[in-house]
């Protein structure tokens, strides 16, 4: 691929990116939520068409405009969630859309004999003729590979393939790798664990903002060095700067019980016993890759994925939430990372999306006071310095640094003890940035706990009274005082 370029609408998803894939070759491809993997992957397989350059394909020039025209020709992809029918067979899976047919009818016989001769071929003990969707989740990635490869796939792309894999299941998938690679299968690697990159890739492509950052080999390549290619660091700036930040919070009282508790919290393979506290007038950073279980974290607290093992306290009181209005009605608010899907409703106006949280406050037998709403939207749209002609506006009008501002209005409104806000400045311009976090510090100093998600280092340094750091699901680090630096954070997620 050469100078692969895509847009959409006034966005440019992908600026003139290359990647190159060899023969028997494993290839990661790694980059932060936005870099452009996804879109990349897209165009490769046929989803999306690229607006400008072009692909190469056993040297020929080669152009899908769709993923069936990708197949045919050799490249196929396995995405993280299988996209096979789970109540027919694994052969009808393996063969489906291309039975094999004896007189027009479906050749049963020939078609388990020759999914078993695959299966076994690939190292797979599965019984062609088992329902799909009584496999395990591993054994039906497996099937989905199995079926990539009968397609006869040159290039087959597996996008998180072991997101939802035990340990062991992991070992099987990647003996499986191996098995294709010896077979000359190209694969391309898309996982936010470095383990497994280590493990299986030959090569790794880090891409960031759209942009192809580099293309390296994995051996010799030190962990540091990688994240600091994903975070666009450098060693030398990370060693020249500052390396602890005499703004950051002081928690005002170490000696006070934490706001929040919690304790060993697991929820399947993305969580695995995250511990963290939260005092009152507290900013603590999350920090961590893609995939550590930041936001995962975020939603055990409120109660969108509930922890399915450890536990909580909220201000003294012991805190199990079962959904989020659980959450809610103990004092808690979530700002999501994204705001256009599980955050603004962007055709109807400020004032409705702003009190959304506290219609339940505003409400007598189930009709909302107006007048009350009203007071509310001013006093928070004045507060929060909200740039809109009115309260009536939709909210799709706003920029993003207001749409922000609405959703951190929405909860503030309902008076939280503890707000927690993933990626709370992404995608919004420097001014709004500045003026949200003047804010946050505001919340803080009249004792409001909150809880921070961020991919910007420099956001946690400077706002945070403590920040934790979390790697594969699991607590590896947390910094305090002038112990917090970008320094010490990239470290912390690259140590093996």
């Amino acid at each position: 691929m050469e100078g692969i370029t895509k847009r959409f609408g006034s966005a440019t998803a992908l600026n003139r990116v290359d990647f190159a894939i060899t023969a028997g070759e494993v290839h990661a491809l790694v980059g932060e939520n936005g870099a452009g993997k996804s879109t990349l992957i897209k165009i490769m397989t046929g989803a999306y068409h690229r607006d400008d350059g072009a692909m190469y394909l056993d040297g020929a020039a080669v152009d899908f405009d769709t993923p069936a025209e990708a197949q045919a020709a050799g490249v196929c992809a396995v995405h993280q969630e299988i996209h096979l029918l789970r109540l027919r067979t694994v052969a009808e899976n393996v063969f489906l859309g291309r039975e094999p047919r004896r007189w027009g009818l479906v050749d049963w016989p020939q078609m388990n004999a020759e999914t078993q001769t695959l299966l076994s071929s690939l190292g797979l003990d599965i019984d062609p003729e088992a329902t799909l969707g009584a496999l395990n989740t591993a054994r039906q990635q497996m099937v989905a590979i199995a079926r990539g490869v009968s397609l006869g796939a040159k290039v087959l792309v597996l996008d998180e393939p072991t997101s939802s894999l035990s340990e062991r299941e992991v070992a099987i998938l990647h003996d499986l790798i191996r098995r294709l690679k010896a077979q000359g299968t190209s694969i391309v690697y898309i996982s936010h664990r470095f383990d497994e990159l280590y493990a299986v890739c030959d090569r790794v492509t880090i891409l960031r903002d759209g942009a192809l950052v580099a293309t390296r080999s994995v051996e010799g390549l030190e962990r540091i060095d990688l994240v600091c290619l994903m975070l666009g660091k450098s060693r030398e700036a990370l060693r020249d700067g500052v390396t602890g930040f005499a703004g950051h919070r002081a928690h005002s009282n170490t000696n006070e019980a934490p706001l929040l508790h919690a304790e060993n919290l697991t929820h399947g393979t993305r969580l695995r016993g995250v511990s963290i506290d939260v005092g009152k007038g507290e900013i603590v950073g999350l920090a961590g890759l893609l995939g550590s279980g930041r936001t995962e974290t975020a939603r055990a607290v409120f109660g969108a994925s509930p922890s399915e093992a450890g536990t909580m306290q909220l201000d003294g009181a012991s805190f199990a939430p079962g959904t989020p209005q659980d959450a809610i009605d103990a004092g808690i608010g979530f700002v999501s990372e994204d705001r256009k899907a599980e955050g603004i409703i962007p055709d109807l106006s400020v004032r409705e999306n702003l009190t959304l949280a506290a219609l339940p406050l505003l409400s007598k037998y189930g009709i909302v006071s107006r007048k009350r709403q009203t007071e509310i939207v001013d006093r928070f749209m004045q507060r929060m310095g909200i740039k809109a002609t009115s309260g009536d506006q939709r909210m799709r009008e706003l920029s993003g640094g207001n749409q922000q501002k609405v959703l951190l209005a929405r909860w503030l409104c309902t008076d939280p003890k503890l707000l927690i806000l993933d990626e709370p400045t992404r995608g919004i311009d420097i001014g709004a940035k500045g003026e949200i976090q003047h804010l946050l510090n505001e919340l803080a100093d009249g004792g409001l706990g909150v809880l921070m998600i961020s991919s910007e280092l420099e956001e946690l340094v400077e706002g945070s009274s403590r920040v934790v750091v979390l790697r594969d699901g699991r607590n590896v680090a947390e910094l305090r005082g002038e112990a917090i630096s970008e320094q010490a954070i990239i470290h912390a997620m690259a140590d093996s």
